[in-house]
């Protein structure tokens, strides 16, 4: 349960930590246009100071591959906000679903202690359907789009047990089957407007558990592109 107290709600600092793959590092465009960052810049408009966003993904990373990333970082918290966005490639390689369940309840539990133990900081974003895309186009959809399906069953049900939020992206992500200026020109991942779209949905979710209004604010702090690495 979120508990608020008047005192500094929306004033004081804030840590953020995106955790994932190609989607979180936003493969295809600039780096101000990555949904981590276009949320953290929300965060800012709505009054509250982010003052780093740390990026721990790479292009092709499973959720065992991010685990190891995540060692390597060495990552110091608490942080204020933690998401996870995983799973994609443990699809695409035909990995088990019950596999990934077992690394993702490691991946929930690493998240939380690095948001201080604070499981309601934790955010799981669902796995978006690549087999809308044109990269797509000479495999069997609707088996991706069930396998995506299962995922993303397994990733709401083990957030929910975690304690944390589970935000959909997917059904945003499978509008780019009828508009192509949701996609990247490398035809399989997203545009900087499909990263807006997701930011949005993502949005309120996060500023009710930073305990912040979802309003506007135009002397916000204009910040970073976020620091993407191991």
């Amino acid at each position: 349960m979120i508990e608020c107290r008047r005192e500094g709600i929306g004033t004081r600092t804030f840590r953020y930590l995106a955790l994932g793959d190609s989607y979180t590092i936003g493969e295809g465009v600039e780096a101000s246009k990555r949904w981590p960052v276009l949320l953290a810049e929300k965060i800012r408009q709505a009054g509250g100071d982010v003052q780093e966003v740390r990026i721990i993904a790479r292009t092709g990373w499973t959720t065992d591959e991010l685990m190891a990333g995540v060692d390597r970082a060495a990552l110091e918290g608490p942080y204020d906000l933690v998401t996870l966005l995983i799973g994609v490639n443990n699809q695409y390689r035909g990995r088990d679903v019950e596999e990934f369940r077992i690394q993702l309840i490691d991946l929930l539990h690493r998240a939380r202690n690095l948001a201080g133990g604070r499981a309601e900081r934790v955010v799981a974003v669902s796995i978006p359907d690549w087999g809308v895309t044109p990269f797509a186009r000479t495999r069997n959809r609707d088996r991706i789009s069930r396998e995506i399906d299962s995922f993303n069953a397994v990733k709401r049900a083990e957030a929910e047990r975690a304690g944390s939020h589970f935000v959909d992206i997917t059904s945003l992500s499978r509008k780019a089957v009828n508009d192509s200026a949701l996609l990247a020109s490398d035809g399989l991942h997203p545009s900087a407007e499909m990263y807006g779209l997701w930011a949005n949905k993502i949005a309120p979710v996060v500023m009710k558990t930073l305990c912040i209004k979802h309003t506007s604010n135009p002397r916000a702090r204009h910040g970073e592109q976020g620091h993407a690495g191991e």
